[in-house]
């Protein structure tokens, strides 16, 4: 690990999705070839579904990201150690207990290597932790509990909060890692008068190269620097240095602004906002009586769910939510069929369908092909699989 490059990657959420690929492509480039990659999957290890959640995340690197990654807790000779999502809490209490919060600092110490840490863990970095399940899940009062203080080997006094624009409460205030603004107030109150909450915005990444001292904001959304009181955004783009980002945290004016951000075009959409355009889509072609139109905005929703089936995260519902609209969708494809007629007008619909199901079989993804069988019996298709090949009927007609 000695001769690669230092870097510290938090991330907001997204880890294992499409809008953070380009981001862990750029870090493990930088580290060189055959990196040795450790997935330190704590946060989440007390979870029934932990081995799904890190053979998931594992294909999502090996896929995406073109990285071979070993699940474990030998951290301290990695090349690359990435944790995530699950409890902050849980971790710290485990990490504690064994020599992994000693390795993850003496990482940072010694500017070696890539620490990426996301969500949950990216929680655990600041000198303060958030203790989310509790708070949030359980009802316990607003606290904080002791983090591993990665940031303040580089001399930043602060606590980090990813999630920081997170909107899916709707009707109540899930800011700020689903605390919102009334409990994060609260608890700014107990944090050391030297200290400030960084928050990362979801689906953001703050990359820092701990030898250069060079801070990058990327993705999405922003990094927030708060203290008491006032706040400065650092939007997605923004580059500047550990001196000008410690101003900021010990409330002092910088000496020259950070360098402003350039003009990039749009960052990759998440799942939630492809589910909402597809189903929009959808709505306008029924409504214009366009069944090819209908139809393709069924088949591109289908193909962004796949596209995300790696995610670990699963913000806003993820791939169940989305997976839920695209029965809804291809239900409503039977409002176009004609009583007189119904299997000729349903043919253009369903036949497209079949297809796509046929090659999900070939690629051996047997989970798709079968949702995709229960959203067209959810619209009254029957599919009978034949030696023959597919059969359909409609459920009325058997």
């Amino acid at each position: 690990m000695g001769d690669r490059p230092g870097i510290l990657v938090l991330m907001g959420s997204g880890e294992t999705s499409p809008t953070m690929v380009e981001i862990h492509r750029s870090v493990v480039h930088r580290l060189g070839g055959g990196p040795r990659a450790v997935l330190l999957d704590t946060p989440y290890a007390f979870q029934e579904n932990a081995a799904d959640i890190s053979a998931r995340a594992r294909r999502y690197f090996a896929h995406s990201v073109g990285l071979t990654v070993t699940a474990g807790s030998d951290v301290g000779t990695a090349d690359w150690v990435f944790s995530g999502p699950g409890s902050p809490t849980y971790a710290l209490d485990r990490w504690n207990e064994t020599e992994v919060a000693g390795d993850l600092r003496a990482r940072i110490r010694a500017r070696a290597g890539a620490t990426v840490l996301a969500s949950a863990a990216a929680c655990t970095a600041g000198l303060a932790t958030v203790p989310v399940y509790e708070i949030y899940k359980v009802g316990a009062e607003p606290h904080w509990r002791e983090g591993l203080d990665l940031l303040g080997v580089l001399g930043l006094r602060a606590v980090v909060i990813p999630h920081y624009d997170n909107a899916e409460g709707g009707t109540h205030d899930t800011r700020f890692c689903y605390l919102g603004e009334r409990r994060l107030s609260r608890m700014e109150r107990d944090l050391p008068p030297d200290a400030a909450v960084l928050g990362i915005d979801e689906h953001t990444a703050v990359v820092t190269d701990l030898l250069t001292g060079e801070i990058r904001v990327s993705g999405r959304g922003g990094l927030t620097v708060r203290r008491a009181g006032s706040q400065a955004v650092l939007p997605a783009g923004t580059v500047l240095d550990l001196a000008r980002l410690r101003s900021l945290i010990e409330g002092r004016t910088l000496d020259a602004a950070p360098e402003p951000p350039p003009a990039t075009p749009m960052s990759q959409i998440t799942l939630a906002e492809v589910t909402g355009a597809c189903g929009r889509r959808f709505e306008e072609a029924m409504g214009a009586g366009d069944t090819e139109a209908a139809t393709q905005a069924v088949l591109d929703l289908e193909g962004n769910i796949t596209k995300w089936a790696a995610d670990t995260e699963e913000d806003e519902g993820g791939v169940d939510q989305a997976r839920e609209v695209l029965r809804r969708l291809i239900s409503g494809l039977g409002r176009l069929a004609d009583p007189r007629d119904p299997r000729d007008r349903l043919a253009p619909l369903v036949e497209p369908l079949l297809t796509v199901r046929s090659h999900l079989r070939e690629q051996g993804r047997y989970g798709a092909a079968d949702a995709l069988r229960e959203a067209l019996l959810a619209g009254g298709v029957v599919v009978e699989d034949t030696p023959h090949g597919p059969r359909w009927t409609l459920a009325a007609c058997q």
